[in-house]
């Protein structure tokens, strides 16, 4: 890389220095306000910020534009249109207006809506966001943009996560205005989201229909080593995967992604990246990006990223930390405790909003978080359980307690515990350990979501915390704005809704199996299964808490649930096929022509000499001949599950089928597949083992 990273940065962004060099001053200044209050934008300075994006795509080699959106298929879409307009002496001019800027008309008929249009109802409308800047990817213009119905449906992740941001801002504002912050407009959730991804060689991935076809492999034996020598985790990175690393942080830093971390995981071949904060919107944006640049950059290096939480069963899977936070346009992190009692009474309150947000919406958060992907990897002693519950730490449980019970608090600072009246002890940021187990970590000014996997859009966990902390400050602003006095009301709220919400709290080991009897103890819900989490949604009370947040209408929540049901029915049918495939034409096959030659072997050892010893290979082929008959039967009872399954009538009763019967049927198959790699010669095995996948990569 010739230049610096401080001149590459943002090059390939129409970001604000770009607007302000290239915009009137008045054009410029409008379009700030729309970015930072949400202030409607004119077509006047659409026209003139479109022809300015326009100059600025050409000048950086784009010939087309795009309006880049996000449907609810978990991944982004775009139709590509040049900037050429015909002229009469059949030349052309490079024209692209603030109408094109501002709005988008792509066929909507083919993306997942859940029933909220017919086939033939194709209209469908994208509308610029931005809040988002426009960038340059593969000599594209891409505008992000949201994407709804005709009907004013929306059809994608970006239009509820905006209405999300707006709802908590609204809320935020008002608990503030109590506080005296009448110089804050506005309030935005910030999220930073740790990516973790596995690398193979992509020679070995092509031999492989299951990673192909589902991004995971469907059977596979151990290696003889794993993790388990924890000589991975943070160790030095292989020459190919530093390289690919240096490719991705370039090309990501040009879009103004600020990649910061990056470093070898727990697992063999596993890997990390995490940028800094940003609004969630953007952040939201930019991990779509980082998912597609790793997977497209991996291929020029020979490798191949993949994303699946859980590619490789008896190592760990892949999650997506989502470390999220609340700050004011002043720059104020509303979770900092700071250190007066204002501060530290502001703090509390919001922190008590999250605690009984987090309580009362524990269905909210899991389902969230549910893909047939992430039930592979969520309680599988490598992620945190299926069980939503609070890490706070000792020191900030204690004095929480000492709230609740009204009592001094016993730690650094023995003060009498009033809110608004004495000082929260000054506890660093991290003034308590991490705690890898817990699926929702206080660590110091923020929370850290642990459960969302790998492959999936942050936008999903970010809609539902965003709306459920909207929800609770809103009680919390009505209570305190009727209240005669301010200060014991607040005393009092804070006090009540710790002793009514401590049961989500929990600072211990998460992978201990003694947590799940206690969480029942609690009443904490332990949803398992993505069929067990998604019924939630469309609850009645779930209905009405996103309707009177305006997230989402009662038919919007019914088509998300429809497409995240189908989703799961389908990806665990393919895969069942995929085994189906590969073990009937590939494994059986395999086993078969490998017990021939252990017969052929034997006989022609006795034909030699009657007496020679066979007792290898006469043990060798029962034992394959036995497991061969076990695999084959396996066979035949997942092709007539999946038949059962698929003469249900609806996806609910199937994805329910799934749960309780398919996938049973598929680890009976893999487990005599397995354990026939073991005994099979390697070279007659049809496609690359563990051994290779994980530590092919040199």
């Amino acid at each position: 890389m010739t230049q610096s990273v401080p001149e590459i940065f943002g090059s390939k962004v129409f970001n604000q220095t770009e607007m302000k060099k290239r915009l009137p001053k008045d054009t410029f200044k409008e379009l700030m306000k729309t970015i930072e209050e949400g202030k409607p934008l004119n077509i006047k300075i659409a026209n003139a910020v479109s022809h300015a994006m326009k100059e600025w795509a050409i000048e950086q080699g784009a010939t087309h534009y795009t309006h880049w959106f996000q449907p609810m298929t978990g991944v982004t879409a775009e139709k590509h249109d040049s900037f050429i307009h015909p002229t009469e002496d059949g030349n052309v001019v490079m024209t692209f207006s603030g109408k094109e800027l501002i709005k988008g008309e792509p066929d909507a008929s083919s993306f997942p809506n859940g029933g909220l249009r017919a086939t033939f109802e194709a209209r469908g409308y994208t509308a610029w966001d931005p809040t988002s800047y426009a960038f340059i990817k593969n000599k594209v213009l891409c505008i992000p943009t949201a994407f709804c119905s005709y009907t004013g449906h929306a059809l994608d992740k970006k239009t509820p996560l905006l209405r999300s941001m707006e709802a908590i801002n609204k809320q935020a504002l008002r608990i503030l205005k109590l506080f005296g912050h009448d110089e804050v407009i506005s309030v935005k959730t910030t999220v930073g989201p740790e990516q973790e991804y596995f690398l193979v060689d992509q020679k070995y991935y092509e031999q492989r229909k299951d990673l192909i076809y589902t991004g995971r492999t469907l059977f596979g034996a151990n290696s003889p080593k794993g993790q388990e020598m924890e000589d991975h985790y943070f160790g030095t990175i292989k020459t190919r995967v530093q390289n690919f690393m240096d490719e991705l942080n370039v090309e990501l830093w040009k879009l103004g992604i600020n990649a910061k971390t990056e470093h070898n995981e727990v697992a063999p071949a596993q890997h990390e990246l995490a940028p800094v904060f940003s609004t969630t919107n953007i952040a939201t944006d930019h991990n779509q990006l980082t998912m597609e640049l790793m997977q497209r950059i991996a291929k020029r290096h020979g490798l191949v990223c993949l994303l699946h939480e859980k590619p490789f069963d008896g190592v760990n899977g892949s999650g997506k930390h989502n470390n999220w936070s609340l700050s004011t346009n002043t720059g104020l992190n509303l979770l900092e405790p700071g250190e007066t009692p204002y501060e530290n009474a502001q703090f509390l309150l919001f922190l008590c909003a999250v605690i009984k947000a987090v309580d009362e919406h524990q269905d909210l958060l899991r389902l969230s978080v549910a893909t047939a992907g992430n039930d592979h990897r969520l309680g599988a002693n490598e992620a945190p359980p299926a069980i939503i519950s609070i890490f706070l730490g000792d020191e900030l449980t204690e004095v929480l307690e000492a709230i609740e019970n009204g009592t001094g608090y016993n730690g650094k600072e023995k003060e009498y515990m009033r809110i608004g009246a004495d000082v929260l002890p000054k506890f660093k940021k991290d003034s308590t350990d991490r705690n890898r187990t817990s699926p929702f970590a206080f660590t110091g000014n923020k929370f850290e979501f642990r459960m969302p996997g790998s492959s999936s859009s942050i936008a999903g966990c970010n809609i539902v915390l965003n709306t459920v902390v909207a929800d609770e400050l809103e009680k919390f602003a009505d209570v305190l704005e009727a209240a005669p006095d301010f200060e014991s009301a607040l005393n009092a709220l804070i006090q009540d809704t710790i002793k009514s919400h401590k049961r989500i709290i929990f600072n211990g080991n998460g992978y201990d199996d003694s947590w799940i009897e206690e969480a029942q103890k609690r009443g904490l819900l332990n949803l398992k299964t993505t069929p067990d989490a998604l019924p939630y949604f469309v609850k009645e009370e779930n209905v009405k808490l996103f309707e009177k947040q305006h997230v989402y209408s009662k038919e919007e929540i019914e088509s998300r649930y429809e497409v995240l049901i189908e989703e799961y029915v389908k990806i665990i049918n393919i895969e069942a096929l995929t085994m189906l495939d590969m073990a009937k034409k590939e494994i059986l096959p395999a086993v078969t022509s490998y017990s021939k030659s252990l017969a052929d072997t034997i006989l022609s050892k006795k034909a030699v000499c009657e007496s020679m010893d066979t007792t290898y290979e006469t043990a060798v082929l029962k034992q394959t001949s036995e497991l061969l008959k076990e695999a084959y039967e396996a066979v035949n009872a997942l092709s007539e599950s999946i038949d059962q399954m698929n003469a249900l009538s609806d996806f609910e009763k199937k994805a329910n089928f799934v749960r309780d019967d398919l996938l049973s049927k598929m680890a009976a198959l893999r487990k005599p597949c397995d354990e026939l790699e073991v005994i099979v010669d390697e070279k007659d095995w049809p496609f690359p083992t563990y051994g290779k996948l994980l530590f092919g990569v040199m």
